[in-house]
């Protein structure tokens, strides 16, 4: 018990606590990076598919 109430008291407890929200804050920005490129590049892959799709029905296959 000792244990703990000294880390809530300490500076390190703060510390931990801002490394938390900038960690959080860092996850956010990524997850948002990645949904946005992955709704940017979405049609760009349909097009891949399409055309693949395409090329081995006309028989260009291996």
């Amino acid at each position: 018990m000792k244990k703990t109430k000294f880390f809530l008291q300490s500076e390190d407890a703060a510390t931990a606590v801002e490394y938390a929200v900038m960690l959080a804050l860092i996850l956010v920005s990524i997850i948002g990076a990645i949904s946005s490129v992955g709704a940017g590049t979405g049609g760009m892959w349909s097009n891949v598919e399409a055309q693949t799709s395409a090329a081995f029905a006309a028989g260009g296959g291996p």
